[in-house]
């Protein structure tokens, strides 16, 4: 390498899109990721590797078996190990100064708002929680505290990539999770939560009866395709950046921005 050359970063390929100002506000930038299997995982990579500064990961599992076709953290060799703790290990070798703040815990519908004010407050907040009551209760406590919120919708029996979009809840169709969602929302007076879904009806098995009424074990009725969640994770996390970095407006800032 000659004497006046600069030596090379992980940040190089960045500046060159976003300039140092923008880079700057995502180093500075801090983001909640809330669930790390398909999506959030995905989506928690790409964020590391677009520059965020500051990180704040929960979710309440270990790696399984199952999870290897499409998480981000899943191997052979991180089985049994909790996802927190993989994700955080991979953040930090993609980005030794990302400042990661973990939580290995059960997200719960009461006490949500506790649990997540024991953290610094975040610039966004990804929901890639798969439970109805309890994406509900963090809808309304990001509603309720202004904090910008992007919520990922099923991926599951999905195949058609091209079918996601981003959309307002209210104007969603053909999503089962987003259904129940959009009821549930107008409900408790949730007004324009911002979600990723698919239009795509589902594929695989249909539920099998059960005498009792209980649901049967998601494992026997939600497949899920190597790529989907990735897609998904990766979209979230693009544009999150975006805003973050100021080429769209940010939810609540009253910016005008950019467009991507």
């Amino acid at each position: 390498m000659p004497e006046n050359a600069t030596a090379e970063t992980p940040f190089d390929r960045l500046k060159l899109v976003l300039g140092e100002e923008r880079l700057k506000r995502l180093q500075d930038a801090t983001v909640m990721v809330l669930g790390l299997g398909g999506v959030g995982s995905n989506c928690t990579e790409a964020l590391a590797r677009g520059g965020v500064g500051h990180l704040i990961l929960i979710d309440r599992d270990t790696v399984a078996p199952s999870n290897i076709n499409r998480q981000a953290i899943a191997f052979h060799s991180t089985i049994g190990l909790p996802k927190c703790q993989v994700m955080e290990k991979m953040v930090l070798d993609i980005n030794p100064s990302c400042q990661v703040e973990t939580l290995q815990a059960f997200i719960p519908k009461d006490g949500l708002g506790e649990m997540l004010s024991q953290f610094p407050r975040p610039d966004y907040l990804i929901d890639a929680i798969d439970t109805v009551s309890q994406k509900l209760a963090l809808a309304k406590w990001c509603q309720d505290e202004r904090i910008p919120l992007l919520s990922s919708m099923g991926g599951a029996n999905k195949l058609d990539p091209s079918r996601l979009a981003f959309s307002k809840i209210e104007k969603t169709s053909g999503d089962r999770l987003a259904k129940a969602m959009r009821k549930n929302c107008r409900k408790r007076g949730i007004k324009g939560l911002e979600v990723l879904y698919s239009t795509e009806k589902g594929n695989g098995p249909k539920p099998p009866k059960t005498e009792d009424g209980k649901r049967p074990d998601k494992g026997l009725t939600l497949g899920t395709m190597s790529y989907m969640p990735p897609i998904m994770g990766q979209m979230i996390a693009g544009k999150v950046i975006c805003r973050l970095a100021g080429f769209e407006p940010m939810p609540y800032s009253g910016e005008e921005g950019l467009q991507c």
